[in-house]
């Protein structure tokens, strides 16, 4: 166990496992937030809690039974020339919710279907939001535990860089879904990724895997080009808050004349 430890290079792969989780459980906060947000408000910080918990929960068990991970790329049976394995038909399933969900939250934004009182919010229950938020761990499980597998073959690696991972999530989860919620063209660029991995996920099932280099370049530019935005209207309302309007001075001089020649 000491010898295990004191071998760099499995801290350097704990160190780089554990930024590569953070960054693939950033699509996953962002969706639980956009969940989440159609509870009540009382409910909202557990449900994000429970859906970081239950996908850290997810990812270790996937780990454990890593053999069945393995089998499920074992082709089940060959339609229009394609084979799909169990992990194609997974990928196939989450991609297209995904696609749904992303396309039916941002067509809700853009005819202003959205509908923010309590009352409104009451009529979605907890449990409901937790089935899609399990269905959707279970999506982007499969993306995590191949990155994983693929960067070490150290069982106890993956496990505590999933556990540092799932600890900075949620530190984080609460000010990330808030800061979403809070800048409208933030959700809606949340929601336009959330749709292209659902599309990437979709062609992956078919074979046709997108390179996710090219989607987290996109992505990351997309973030700084919308960053830049922020600044430059949050700059935009300092300088109108600190414009002061003169004030005019109005003088009756006819009055005054008549005051004085009194």
């Amino acid at each position: 166990m000491i010898e295990f430890f004191s071998d760099p290079t499995v801290w350097a792969g704990l160190a780089t496992l554990t930024l590569m989780e953070v960054v693939l459980g950033i699509d996953n906060i962002i969706f639980i937030s956009i969940l989440a947000a159609k509870l009540p408000r009382d409910e909202q910080h557990h449900a994000r809690f429970v859906g970081l918990s239950l996908a850290a929960i997810t990812r270790i068990m996937m780990l454990l039974g890593i053999s069945w991970l393995v089998g499920l790329v074992e082709p089940l049976f060959t339609l229009f020339g394609h084979s799909f394995s169990g992990r194609d038909l997974i990928l196939l399933s989450g991609g297209l919710f995904l696609v749904y969900k992303a396309v039916k939250e941002i067509h809700e934004k853009l005819e202003g279907e959205e509908d923010a009182s309590e009352e409104a919010k009451g009529r979605v229950t907890f449990l409901g939001v937790m089935t899609q938020i399990i269905l959707l761990d279970i999506i982007f499980s499969l993306d995590s535990i191949i990155t994983a597998v693929g960067m070490t073959d150290k069982l106890a690696v993956m496990i505590i860089a999933m556990v540092i991972a799932l600890i900075i999530m949620i530190w984080a989860g609460a000010r990330l879904g808030d800061f979403v919620l809070k800048h409208p063209t933030v959700k809606m660029l949340a929601l336009a990724f959330l749709l292209l991995i659902g599309v990437s996920l979709t062609a992956e099932a078919f074979h046709s895997e997108v390179p996710k280099g090219y989607i987290y370049s996109a992505m990351a530019f997309s973030v700084l080009v919308e960053g830049l935005n922020l600044i430059a209207k949050k700059r935009r309302e300092r300088k109108k808050r600190m414009k002061v309007e003169p004030i005019h001075l109005k003088q009756n001089v006819v009055g005054m004349n008549i005051g004085k020649e009194g």
